[in-house]
């Protein structure tokens, strides 16, 4: 391999990044719904909407994002919204990740997050979006002939 000079220093080839330094994506995961999930809960309920991602390494971190278009009418029109890792909850147990709230007598919107996690393990590895609503008014996820989307990247740690 041919070498180049810079101001008299030698620079070789490149083989990967310097040890410590991630940031690298490798691999991206996409779902998408179109059907749409009705609720009234005053507790947190899976929307059936999920994505998986299977690291690499138990060092990796995984960018999770999420879209949706979202619908709530009724007295109290807030639609709370809760990202879960298999079982376990992420994110306020009570308020969720994300909060969307309207003094109208509707409330059309869109509805998004992301989130970093580290989740430990080489295992396929589960991501559901949950919701509630604020006073029980009707919550519609995602909205009529919307999408919702998981983009799940996995980082190198």
């Amino acid at each position: 391999m041919a070498l180049t000079k810079i101001n008299n220093n030698t620079l070789s080839a490149i083989t990967g990044l310097p040890a410590g330094v991630g940031g690298k994506v490798l691999q991206v995961v996409q779902a998408t719904n179109t059907t749409q999930f009705d609720t009234t809960s005053l507790s947190f309920v899976t929307t059936g909407f999920s994505a998986t991602i299977t690291p690499s390494s138990t060092s990796n971190k995984i960018l999770v994002m999420f879209s949706s278009f979202t619908d709530s009418a009724g007295s109290a029109r807030a639609i709370h919204w809760r990202l879960y890792r298999g079982a376990t909850g992420i994110g306020d147990a009570t308020v969720g990740m994300a909060v969307v709230y309207s003094d109208s007598s509707r409330l059309l919107t869109g509805l998004t997050n992301s989130y970093l996690d580290s989740p430990s393990t080489t295992s396929a590895t589960t991501y559901t979006s949950y919701v509630k609503s604020a006073g029980g008014s009707q919550i519609k996820i995602p909205y009529i002939n919307s999408t919702e989307t998981f983009i799940l990247l996995e980082v190198a740690g």
